[in-house]
């Protein structure tokens, strides 16, 4: 199926790289940016033609957008896309609040098109990898997890740092969706939530060296600590942080009736996974080698959505799921608010795991 990419910034490199090389599904037929030279950068390196957003919207040679814009552009390019009958994949994370998102989900079921979302490192070896030791019963019945984000911000390094501050930023809805997508897809749904939420400081200043010494005023929390009920009945425990120098606590742990998961960083793909059963570690290499998606591999969750449009199949990372994080996000920052449990009213069927022994660019 061919793709057109809204955005060519920060994050668009490895689309860009994965989309024409790795994944057979796609072909990338266009680009747009509003900074038409960043989109011309990619039409030198990578042979897309250029064109304006809405040039790109109305050509018949573009089966579905890849939205790769800022956080609050997300949902008014997706409804632009679905409204241009196209379906659309939409970095994280889904849209700014419940009500956008329901808007484009609504679109896209009246459109008949199909809606996905990022992240999809839930799909690399690490978490696959994950998936079936849980789902073989090698942890016994999860009982509870625990997860951590601790970092100091992104203004000593991103070029374009404002937005990580302001409505739609902050840890939670920056790195939260990797976390909460990983937690979903390998322990289900999230029943409620609880939290404290804090901000460190009212500016940051850059240190990049494209923006060193510029001030941002922060007006988002930049701290989430919060509790969790999945539907399953697991409880865990969640650190989101923009407020912390250093750290050494892990990045995920999943514990259950027979051994524990040692799980690493759900931003990257294929790092390494640790059993642990009666204090012992248990080699997990012949479960993690049957998993493809070792390396960086951003663009596998849509190449898998071209997948499950030609094939009539559900796609993994799904609109639906997408959605469902973002509601426990915003779920989080109204429990620090009110000081009181929040319910989840959403709710989503874990994506089907990846078949073992799939190869890279197969899903």
């Amino acid at each position: 199926m061919n793709v057109g990419i809204v955005g060519c910034g920060n994050i668009s490199e490895i689309y860009f790289e994965n989309l024409t090389k790795v994944f057979r599904q796609v072909k990338v037929t266009g680009c747009s940016d509003l900074d038409r030279e960043r989109a011309e950068e990619k039409n030198r390196k990578y042979g897309v033609p250029v064109y304006t957003t809405e040039e790109l919207m109305q050509r018949e040679d573009v089966d579905i957008i890849l939205n790769l814009t800022t956080p609050p552009y997300h949902g008014t390019i997706d409804k632009m896309a679905l409204n241009s009958g196209k379906h659309v994949y939409s970095e994280k994370p889904f849209a700014m609040s419940r009500e956008e998102a329901a808007e484009v989900q609504t679109l896209a079921a009246e459109k008949g098109l199909r809606t996905g979302c990022a992240p999809d490192t839930f799909l690399g070896s690490s978490f696959q990898a994950c998936r079936q030791l849980i789902d073989s019963g090698a942890i016994g019945r999860p009982l509870s997890v625990f997860a951590s984000m601790n970092s100091h911000g992104v203004e000593s390094w991103h070029p374009n740092p404002d937005f990580y501050y302001k409505p739609g930023g902050g840890p939670m809805l920056d790195m939260g969706p990797y976390y909460l997508t990983a937690l979903v897809s390998l322990l289900g749904p999230i029943q409620s939530v609880q939290a404290m939420t804090s901000t460190g400081y009212k500016e940051r200043t850059c240190s990049a060296p494209s923006t060193k010494g510029k001030t941002i005023s922060v007006e988002v929390p930049t701290h989430y600590q919060g509790l969790m009920r999945f539907e399953n009945g697991v409880t865990g425990s969640i650190v989101m942080s923009f407020d912390t120098w250093a750290s050494e606590m892990p990045r995920i742990e999943i514990h259950g009736t027979e051994g524990s998961l040692l799980v690493p960083d759900p931003n990257h793909f294929g790092e390494k996974v640790t059993l642990m059963k009666e204090g012992k570690k248990v080699s997990v290499k012949k479960v993690f080698k049957s998993t493809p998606y070792k390396m960086n591999s951003r663009g596998a969750g849509l190449a898998d959505m071209a997948r499950g449009i030609e094939s009539g199949t559900p796609h993994k990372a799904s609109g639906e799921m997408a959605m469902h994080v973002l509601d426990v996000m915003l779920a989080f920052g109204e429990a620090g608010e009110s000081g009181s449990v929040i319910e989840i009213k959403s709710t989503v069927e874990r994506p089907e795991p990846l078949n073992p022994g799939a190869k890279k660019g197969e899903f």
